[in-house]
């Protein structure tokens, strides 16, 4: 609890810090506060992050397998990227607020109306420079076995830049994976207090995995890039994996 407590208090030190030159920044132009506050973030919430893979493009759609929500942490600072995210994030007023600072596109998965509207958005995003991410998963999981990828999901990039890229990206947290895993039957609160709460630091590697042939629909996308990040991580975990710290 005591280290808990510690690492929120980073976490505090770490908005009041970076949120006014942040605002300042971002009257003029596209702040990076929010890459290097969600860096910061994980680090302090025990995350020590290395990238392997070729440099991300401009106008890259990143799918990436869902362990914890440490992994916006972990994928924002090592990438910059924006995310796609569930409406729900914005029932929760401070939750919503970092988010929004990072340019989160919501996606609302029951209004099948909403779809179009949705996916201009998503188009509007990946004209820019920066990549954009997306869990197919839907959700989190154990750590362990790796969700089927939902290609409703991938509904939202049908309309897509052509110059558009596509690159799954494997989180590797290697043997703490089952630890740092959230599953339905641990509440948020009490997910947050034991990952904040362990003692040390963990490594964990983004892999940066080669493209996927952007033209394909999204029910084979959502195949190819969910065995392409199951290779990635059986391929990691036979190696021995990100080692714990």
């Amino acid at each position: 609890m005591i280290r808990a407590g510690l690492r929120i208090a980073g976490l505090l030190v770490l908005l009041a810090i970076m949120a006014p030159p942040h605002w300042l920044w971002k009257q003029v132009a596209r702040s990076p506060f929010p890459r290097w506050f969600l860096g910061s973030a994980g680090w302090t919430c025990g995350a020590r992050v290395s990238v392997t893979g070729e440099p991300i493009a401009p106008h890259t759609l990143l799918l990436a397998n869902h362990v914890s929500w440490l992994d916006i942490l972990v994928l924002a600072g090592a990438t910059g990227t924006r995310f796609v995210s569930k409406a729900e994030v914005r029932d929760h007023p401070l939750l919503r607020w970092l988010a929004d600072q990072n340019h989160t596109l919501y996606i609302e998965r029951s209004d099948r109306s909403a779809v179009l509207d949705q996916a201009r958005a998503v188009a509007d995003a990946l004209a820019g420079r920066e990549p954009l991410a997306l869990f197919p998963e839907g959700t989190t999981g154990d750590g362990e076995l790796l969700l089927p990828f939902r290609p409703s999901l991938l509904a939202a990039i049908a309309k897509a830049p052509p110059r558009t890229t596509v690159r799954p990206v494997a989180i590797d947290y290697g043997a703490m994976r089952s630890l740092l895993g959230w599953t339905d039957g641990e509440s948020g609160k009490v997910n947050a207090m034991r990952l904040l709460g362990r003692r040390g630091s963990f490594a964990v590697t983004v892999r940066l995995l080669a493209p996927l042939d952007a033209s394909l629909d999204r029910k084979a996308l959502a195949r190819s890039a969910r065995a392409a990040i199951e290779q990635a991580l059986e391929d990691s975990a036979s190696n021995g994996g990100a080692p714990a710290l």
